[in-house]
């Protein structure tokens, strides 16, 4: 699949679920108001939708959601996606919050996952209890350890907060080196009302880049994992660091993904609202070469990039839906 300016889809990320068991500050209000259970896909229709991605190309699978291992049997999903590994499909991940790592972690190696990514904005308990309002860091640490002892590998991923964990990135890095974890920053993004101000947790991340050079020795490196993160080698823990600024940098001109929510809707690009109801051409009987053609039809309309701002006047995201019902 190739989109209108040349650039070839080969990965695709799927919102398994809207709901998650924590409420973090910059992606969910604190008082959500979640899918009807009618709205969302089956296990059976999100197998049949990413087998018609694979078939057209795709590469690379990342289930997210929301949280993706709260949603019920989520690992006969797992499995069935995993027998497409070697045969289409080069690598199957999740993005977690590691809540239900410990539980899962053996079956996601034995399903063929071979790495996740974590989310961990702090390594202070209080930190953690405040950011995703009622979370135990202990909780993720045991998830995080169990997917290590399962042979995963792991990277974390970190939303670089103003005033809040932008003074524990040293930390940060100096935990993943210890553990053998890449660690990758995240820009707070623009997207859904959260009950709080955006300006205020934003932190360009060319910002905090600059300082950590003054401790640490960063190199840059062409490694790439499909998404969206430049990264730099550090030179004292020989870990990878990665940066992903969708508000300081557009990293559009080789974007290779779309976006599938829970309820079928596939989005061309993650800051813009153009979408295609996959459910409605399931539900409606369609054959593999109908939905494969609906598919198609889609990439062919995928923008050349995002135009994420933070309304400043109005305090207002850019995109009104939240990052869990797109698929964080």
């Amino acid at each position: 699949m190739r989109d209108p300016f040349g650039r070839h889809i080969m990965y695709l990320r799927i919102s398994v679920t809207d709901r998650c068991d924590l409420r973090c500050v910059y992606c969910m209000a604190e008082d959500m108001v979640f899918l009807p259970k009618a709205e969302v896909l089956s296990l059976e229709e999100l197998e049949r939708i990413a087998s018609a991605f694979i078939a057209l190309g795709v590469r690379k699978l990342r289930l997210t959601g929301g949280e993706p291992l709260v949603r019920r049997n989520v690992m006969s999903l797992f499995r069935a996606l995993g027998r497409h590994i070697g045969h289409g499909l080069d690598e199957l991940t999740l993005t977690t919050n590691g809540t239900q790592l410990a539980r899962f972690a053996g079956e996601l190696a034995a399903a063929g996952v071979r790495r996740v990514n974590v989310s961990l904005d702090t390594l202070s308990p209080e930190k953690f209890a405040a950011i995703t309002r009622w979370g135990k860091i202990e909780k993720t640490l045991e998830g995080i350890f169990a997917a290590k002892a399962a042979g995963l590998a792991i990277k974390i991923n970190t939303v670089v907060l103003k005033d809040i964990n932008e003074d524990e990135i040293d930390s940060l890095i100096a935990f993943c080196g210890e553990h053998g974890f890449d660690l990758c920053l995240i820009e707070t993004m623009p997207m859904g009302e959260i009950s709080e101000d955006r300006t205020a947790q934003y932190v360009p991340l060319s910002l905090v880049r600059a300082r950590l050079k003054q401790h640490w020795t960063l190199t840059e490196t062409d490694y790439r994992t499909g998404g969206p993160a430049r990264y730099y080698t550090i030179g004292e823990t020989g870990r990878r660091l990665g940066f992903i600024t969708p508000m300081t940098h557009n990293f559009c001109e080789s974007c290779n993904r779309v976006r599938l929510t829970c309820t079928g809707m596939l989005y061309m690009c993650l800051g813009q609202d153009d979408s295609a109801d996959l459910r409605a051409v399931l539900r409606s009987g369609a054959t593999d070469a109908e939905l494969q053609a609906a598919i198609l039809e889609a990439i062919a309309r995928k923008p050349k990039g995002h135009d994420f701002v933070i309304d400043r006047r109005h305090q207002r995201p850019a995109v009104a839906r939240h990052m869990s019902v797109t698929g964080g």
